[in-house]
């Protein structure tokens, strides 16, 4: 994760070595060489997500990039966005990022929820199929990617009917995905309920640039309107292919991705072919993307 921007960028070990200052291990160590068990715990892969995003971030503040028109993230991703709009210092938001993933992991045992990828239904048909497999318990869309890709979660055997039911409505493809946690599902209403006061005494500021939420897709305003985002944001659905379509509909052209991979800057192209996703991983696609946004040498 990282490396190849770390060879050019000092700013990518640097974010890595104040994140495990914060946290009170090595974060890069453990990104770099720990198992995919390690790093599919949710515990570790949210602290490791938003230092991922904050250190790409850093890295194009320092090739010389302007602020951008629009900032979102998707999921966790909310967390970098506001980072870097200045709403939560990097230390405050490692500090709530690491409660968060607590908090999810025990409002669910491990192994009793479960997450699947729905491709190939349009939105509507994939809430039906989470409804009809239902039975009394919860699986519902959580994840609205891009058309055509929908991510549900709930307990584990209501997300195995609704995988099979989706199936047998023509989706192309239905899997289980490697997650510890069923995210955005009504299952995390008891962490949001947790992570409420510590969001209430964070210091939060009013977003330098706008920053859409994930739940309301509108802009954030104030202090208080983020806590409140942030705490509906995890048993509430990312609604991304919204997000991108609002940006596009206000002037939007280029989407770049601040974070490990390049997935969201291909949700981009799906959502939108009008918007160009970029993602920064190395000093050549950083290089690009500044190239796209008007801000390369």
């Amino acid at each position: 994760m990282q490396k190849a921007l770390a060879d050019t960028f000092t700013e990518v070990v640097e974010t890595y070595a104040e994140a495990s200052e914060v946290l009170g291990y090595d974060l890069w160590s453990l990104v770099q060489e720990g198992t995919p068990e390690d790093l599919d715990r949710t515990v570790v892969t949210q602290p490791a997500m938003l230092t991922a995003g904050v250190a790409a971030w850093r890295c194009w503040q320092q090739a010389g990039a302007t602020m951008p028109a629009w900032m979102a993230g998707h999921s966790l991703g909310e967390y970098t966005a506001l980072v870097a709009a200045g709403s939560l210092t990097f230390a405050d938001a490692l500090k709530l990022v690491a409660k968060r993933a607590e908090f999810m992991q025990q409002a669910v045992p491990e192994g009793s929820g479960a997450m699947a990828a729905i491709l190939g239904l349009d939105d509507s048909a994939v809430v039906d199929v989470c409804s009809a497999a239902a039975n009394g318990q919860v699986v519902s869309a959580v994840n609205f990617n891009s058309p055509g890709q929908v991510v549900i979660a709930g307990e584990k055997s209501a997300v195995e009917r609704a995988v099979d039911g989706a199936k047998a409505a023509g989706a192309k493809r239905a899997l289980l995905l490697r997650v510890s946690v069923p995210s955005h599902s009504a299952l995390m209403q008891p962490a949001a309920d947790a992570l409420k006061p510590l969001l209430d005494a964070a210091t939060v500021s009013a977003p330098s640039v706008p920053v859409l939420s994930n739940v309301d897709v509108a802009p954030y305003s104030d202090a208080n309107q983020i806590r409140d985002g942030l705490r509906r944001q995890l048993y509430s659905p990312v609604r991304w292919s919204d997000t991108i379509k609002h940006m596009a509909a206000n002037g939007v052209s280029v989407a770049i991705e601040c974070g490990p991979g390049k997935v969201l800057a291909g949700l981009v192209k799906r959502i939108d072919r009008e918007v160009t996703g970029v993602f920064i991983d190395d000093a050549d696609s950083l290089q690009k993307a500044l190239t796209l946004s008007g801000t390369g040498n």
